[in-house]
């Protein structure tokens, strides 16, 4: 079906419509398209939820946002409990090498939310860096932490 991810097993509720896969999404409450990057999407979701202690209500997928006048879409946004924005993720299908276009993506969309905690996966290699923003900088972390550290 599709590839193993470097990410523990998740059940999904999977169907076959016409000649496409539908996935559930559960943040979505809806089937979508089972492309290879949604694939990742919601095994990483899932490890966040399961693995790390995120709560599914402080997520929002593919939110939109504009720069310099262009329309673009955050793969996966997360807030901490006061509703502030807290985590970018950013998603490629597991063939797509993480490059260093992808970081500068995600360090766009990071202009307008400001997060101090940006992440890209392509299901198999996973980054996570913490921003530190009076100090102009950033380190990238051995693993992606958990809610109850960073919130």
């Amino acid at each position: 079906m599709f590839t193993e991810l470097n990410l523990p097993t998740y059940s999904f509720r999977i169907k076959k419509e016409g000649n496409k896969q539908l996935i559930y999404d559960n943040i979505r409450k809806k089937f979508l398209v089972l492309t290879p990057e949604e694939w990742v999407r919601q095994n990483f979701i899932q490890f966040l939820i399961k693995e790390k202690g995120f709560s599914a209500s402080l997520m929002a997928i593919e939110t939109g946002l504009k720069i310099n006048l262009n329309q673009f879409r955050a793969d996966l946004l997360v807030y901490n409990r006061s509703g502030n924005p807290l985590l970018v993720v950013e998603f490629k299908a597991p063939q797509v090498k993480i490059s260093q276009d992808t970081f500068n993506q995600i360090a766009r969309y990071n202009m307008k939310f400001r997060v101090p905690y940006l992440i890209v996966s392509n299901g198999l290699d996973h980054y996570c860096c913490q921003l530190d923003f009076e100090q102009e900088n950033y380190v990238f972390l051995k693993e992606i932490p958990s809610f109850s550290s960073i919130s």
